[in-house]
């Protein structure tokens, strides 16, 4: 396993943008709340060192992932934020439940961001085993709130720089 025993979490911040001005929206699942609290955790944290204001971070919990697209809309339609990241976590299990609430948050999720030209951060574990994700969400392979904060700072300096 390329991941096996490695902290992926770790970033340059040189190569993050100051995120003084910025307003972010996460939106969190409640399902499997142990671990994306920690992934909210993680993100927050990250945004925080990058100067954005907590004032200026909403969190907004939805029901599961499934839920996580409509949840993001819902702040995005404000017009209120330069990005939203998306939170949740699916594991697998007996069904082929899995499969279909993974495949309609991911397909969901790009087409909210498409749809609203702004960047979505995607932080949806889809894991074989709670074990995994835990290990992804502040275990042995870091925190994947923190990448995901990481890449929305980044891509919402690529759009500043584009426009």
């Amino acid at each position: 396993m390329a991941t096996s025993n490695k902290n992926l979490s770790a970033y340059d911040k040189e190569k993050v943008i100051n995120g003084a001005d910025l307003n972010i929206g996460i939106v969190v699942s409640e399902w499997n709340g142990e671990i994306t609290s920690k992934l909210c955790d993680g993100a927050v944290q990250t945004l925080l060192e990058n100067n954005v204001s907590k004032e200026n971070i909403t969190i907004q919990k939805v029901p599961g992932a499934f839920e996580l697209p409509l949840g993001a809309q819902f702040l995005l339609k404000s017009k209120k934020f330069d990005g939203i990241i998306t939170v949740g976590t699916v594991i697998q299990g007996e069904t082929k439940h899995f499969d279909f609430v993974c495949q309609g948050a991911t397909d969901g999720i790009m087409r909210v961001m498409l749809d609203f030209n702004t960047p979505i951060s995607f932080c949806v574990l889809t894991d074989n085993t709670r074990e995994q994700s835990i290990a992804r969400s502040g275990g042995i392979h870091g925190n994947k709130g923190i990448e995901a904060a990481v890449s929305l700072l980044q891509m919402i300096e690529t759009h500043k720089t584009l426009l």
